[in-house]
């Protein structure tokens, strides 16, 4: 039975996020491994409202700030010479990889 690993990516930033699944693809495709993915889970919303300065009398203001954590899922068949290349992708700081063998 070929074990599997399970590769979590999550970022702000879609197009970092997106170059680094792209790598890993192309990693599982020249080593002829199956790969099932990038299965895209449900983006975080993280809504902050804040209160802007009082201009005067009147009713309040507010603004809101929102930050969106995308994330990824990438199912790969856990080759060790395929995940020593995984292991050795260079990965931007805003990018988070969490891989799990099943």
């Amino acid at each position: 039975m070929v074990q599997k690993a399970e590769i979590k990516l999550w970022s702000t930033n879609t197009d970092s996020l997106n170059a680094v699944v792209t790598e890993i693809r192309e990693i599982a495709k020249k080593t002829g491994v199956r790969i099932r993915g990038p299965i895209p889970l449900p983006t975080k919303r993280l809504i902050v409202p804040t209160l802007k300065l009082p201009h005067g009398e009147g009713s309040k203001k507010w603004d809101k700030w929102e930050l969106r954590i995308h994330k990824r899922l990438i199912i790969v068949d856990a080759d060790e010479r395929v995940m020593r290349q995984i292991m050795r992708i260079r990965v931007p700081e805003d990018v988070y990889i969490e891989i799990r063998l099943r």
